[in-house]
């Protein structure tokens, strides 16, 4: 009892830091938003190749780590301050040439696997940073930067920064999760995908939809910029993508035989642990939010 008493304060604590660290983040404005999500998509870069090599691969974790790093970071500049950096766009190629120096790399590489390695350490930069990126796209979308820069001299402008979208998706995450976890646990028979997941059930994943669909309407009443049946829509992406992304990281982690992508959150695993169904509905938000808006 002690043990599961000591587990219990732990993931408790670290579930509160993690809270807590998350919404100051994205509530303090568009820096410390992509400060931190840049961490975060390096760092689950990192795992991700950490998996690689525990199913026999050896990615290029240096050159992926510097391509992945480049490209959160000229997304960063390119979403919040064209404005001020006004020819951002024209670096967009060299930060390509640098991703492409991965096959170089695997060029001069005297292991038999260079493609298996080659592959593993690009699918690892559209797994874990690409969806961090279009998360920009998302905090910024439908506004454009009111620049302060002036010719000869260095101002920040203001970023179109709007934290009630990513926040608004956020909380249906957690959401979602809330309601599989209860209605699974209440109700559950009918296994979702026993071979990757035994914890998830189809009577989960109803209660959790339509849970999603009632916060939808509440976040549309706190942040009516976006209009009730786009938040609808939306909560139903988290719902599919978000429950996607949470066996396939699941399925990574079966394949590479370990419990958690990583230690770095005591009783809560890794980056991508907390991050796996947040990774997979972004790319899905983004595309439904260009079309509609």
């Amino acid at each position: 009892m002690a043990l599961n008493l000591k587990t219990l304060g732990t993931r408790t604590l670290t579930a509160a830091v993690f809270v807590a660290v998350l919404l100051s983040a994205i509530l303090f404005g568009y820096l410390p938003f992509a400060a931190l999500f840049g961490l975060v998509s390096v760092w689950g870069l990192y795992e991700y190749y950490q998996l690689a090599e525990k199913l026999g691969a050896k990615p290029y974790k240096t050159i992926g780590l510097i391509s992945g790093a480049l490209l959160f970071a000229y997304a960063a500049l390119a979403t919040g301050f064209a404005g001020t950096f006004l020819h951002i766009q024209n670096y967009f190629p060299a930060v390509l040439a640098v991703g492409f120096v991965i096959f170089i790399v695997a060029l001069f590489d005297e292991n038999p696997q260079t493609i298996l390695n080659s592959a593993y350490t690009v699918t690892g930069i559209i797994y874990a940073v690409v969806p961090f990126t279009l998360l920009l796209q998302i905090s910024c979308i439908g506004s454009a930067p009111s620049s302060t820069a002036e010719s000869g001299s260095f101002a920040l402008s203001s970023p179109p920064y709007n934290f009630h979208y990513v926040l608004g998706i956020i909380l249906l995450i957690w959401a979602s999760d809330t309601g599989a976890y209860l209605v699974g646990s209440l109700i559950g028979k009918n296994k979702l995908y026993e071979r990757i997941s035994p914890g998830k059930t189809w009577e989960g994943s109803v209660g959790s939809a339509l849970l999603n669909l009632g916060c939808a309407y509440v976040i549309s009443l706190w942040f009516p910029e976006l209009p009730f049946v786009h938040w609808a829509v939306v909560s139903v992406l988290v719902s599919i993508f978000g429950t996607i992304g949470d066996l396939v990281e699941s399925m990574l982690k079966r394949q590479a035989g370990v419990k958690d992508s990583g230690k770095i959150m005591p009783g809560h695993g890794g980056i991508l642990d907390r991050f796996d169904s947040l990774l997979f509905v972004s790319p899905f938000i983004y595309a439904y939010l260009k079309l509609a808006l």
